[in-house]
């Protein structure tokens, strides 16, 4: 398993349903249409593209590559994304090759990883032969296998990220295995950007990171690599950064380094919303009736009645330890757990006199005289 799979019902659209969440976006391709829908119904978004996409058209690889496609005249013809199959038919359209290749297309048994690939072939005047259970690359090579690869030409259209292992399976069954990748990834425009995401992971300042990449996860972590930060991401996202990953394929990288991430049963963007969706607010949201009214905890937020705040890291770390005590006295020692930069009884002081005075009403948290503080419920 490379991931928790949510299922059940949908939650449907709210505007504050992710207030006080702040979310990290890995994205590149699509990444301005993911914002606005977590932008929409609230949330807070750190966007660092940890990869970008080089377009086809700047490619020359790609126009060498679809030559060889031609010439060989493959037997079957994997295809496992619409952006993909779209790129790389205009390429060749600019390049001169477009009528070949579709002509040489046609002859080929198409198997396609999804509907939307499925929409690309057909856009392009090409019929498919079937499609994936699974949608992934791994399913569509059992098609082939299961037909029989020996003595067999098969193109792949990779999506950015090469599966090896499928394509030695291919090769090892005794099929001539050709490879076209439309668009490749290059190193972010601003690198800046994915050490700002890094440091705050690290700083638990996120309530969650999305993937909607295999490459975009495995970007992330060898940044992490580099800046000898590896352990605390990983910790920080087994924890408090939830990470949620598009579909199973992208979140391996992550399931590689022990971190678990949630994913949709349906692998698209809007799905993975709605389970990010239903996620944080079924398992990150507290809610607690007090003397002074509802408290409601969300993500660095935290409202009383009518009136939400937002609260620095330390201080919603002291506060949701408070909550989850639910009125019972809370030691000092187990408050100064939360403390980043000191556990004595001074810097816990100070933590509780900054959070009684960014919250609506300070005598929610009362002192308990030589034992601790809870709330005043």
């Amino acid at each position: 398993m490379t991931g928790l799979t949510m299922t059940g019902p949908v939650v449907g659209f709210d505007p504050e349903e992710l207030v006080g969440f702040r979310i990290g976006v890995t994205a590149h391709r699509r990444s301005a249409d993911l914002i606005a829908a977590l932008e929409r119904r609230g949330a807070e978004v750190l966007h660092a593209p940890t990869l970008q996409i080089v377009p086809a058209d700047r490619d020359e690889r790609l126009v060498a590559a679809t030559a060889d496609v031609i010439k060989a005249r493959p037997d079957v013809l994997l295809v496992t994304t619409a952006y993909g199959l779209n790129g790389w038919l205009e390429a060749a359209d600019a390049a001169g090759l477009g009528q070949n290749l579709l002509e040489v297309l046609a002859q080929a048994r198409i198997l396609v990883r999804g509907p939307k690939a499925r929409g690309a072939v057909r856009a392009g005047g090409l019929r498919d032969s079937g499609m994936s259970d699974e949608e992934t690359t791994a399913s569509l090579v059992d098609q082939v296998l299961a037909q029989g690869a020996g003595g067999r030409t098969v193109a792949v259209q990779l999506h950015g990220f090469v599966d090896e292992e499928q394509l030695a399976r291919l090769r090892a069954a005794g099929a001539t295995v050709i490879t076209v990748a439309p668009y490749l990834w290059t190193a972010p425009s601003d690198p800046h950007r994915v050490v700002r995401l890094l440091d705050a992971i690290v700083a638990r300042t996120l309530d969650a990171v999305t993937f909607t990449s295999a490459p975009a996860a495995e970007a992330l972590l060898a940044a992490a690599r580099d800046r000898d930060l590896l352990e605390p991401v990983v910790a920080a996202m087994r924890a408090e950064v939830v990470p949620f990953a598009v579909g199973p394929v992208t979140a391996a990288p992550l399931h590689a380094v022990g971190v678990i991430a949630i994913h949709p049963d349906r692998y698209r963007l809007g799905a993975l919303v709605r389970t990010l969706c239903e996620y944080l607010v079924e398992h990150q949201v507290r809610r607690i009736p007090t003397r002074h009214g509802r408290l409601e905890i969300r993500g660095r937020s935290a409202a009383l009645g009518p009136d939400r705040v937002i609260l620095s890291p330390t201080s919603i770390a002291v506060l949701r330890v408070l909550a989850d005590a639910g009125g019972a006295v809370v030691p000092k020692a187990r408050l100064q757990e939360v403390l980043a930069d000191s556990d004595d009884d001074h810097a816990l002081e100070v933590a509780i006199a900054r959070l009684r005075q960014a919250l609506p009403q300070r005598e929610l948290v009362a002192t308990v005289i030589k034992r601790g503080y809870r709330l005043d419920v």
